[in-house]
């Protein structure tokens, strides 16, 4: 019984941490250290700096958290920014990434950091291969329609 209580009060929560660092000391980062940690195109994009839609795209994501109560989650932003980054601060939100088709909505969590919107949102519909239709086959054409 006691071995039992013990256990429960060794239990430890798990520590987040992308990239090698943990969430707390991410936030803390600016854009030359992160981009030290990313891989060599987000660090090239970095170092030459974001454009103009970029930061009105995080700047939107800003207001939608501030703007969200503490317990509850910001609202969905759409964007069609598939090439851009995660970033530290972007944790948390939720964004409809266009496929070309329809948004599809993500939430950003700690180890999607580093990796471009892009990658969330799949812009094809995987195949799955079922039985053969109408006309799949050179027989097929011998076959009635019902």
């Amino acid at each position: 019984m006691e071995d039992a209580q013990e256990a429960k009060k060794k239990r430890t929560f798990k520590k987040y941490s992308c990239i090698g660092v943990d969430l707390e000391n991410l936030l803390d980062l600016n854009n030359a250290q992160l981009g030290e940690l990313m891989h060599a195109r987000a660090r090239r994009r970095l170092r030459r700096g974001l454009r103009r839609k970029h930061f009105a795209f995080l700047k939107r994501l800003r207001k939608a958290k501030k703007d969200a109560g503490a317990l509850e989650k910001p609202a969905v932003i759409k964007t069609h920014l598939r090439d851009m980054i995660v970033l530290p601060e972007m944790i948390g939100n939720l964004v409809g990434i266009h496929n070309g088709k329809q948004f599809n909505a993500v939430e950003i969590r700690p180890e999607m950091v580093g990796h471009y919107l892009g990658e969330f949102s799949i812009t094809y519909k995987p195949v799955k291969h079922g039985r053969p239709g109408i006309g799949a086959t050179h027989s097929s054409r011998f076959i009635p329609l019902k």
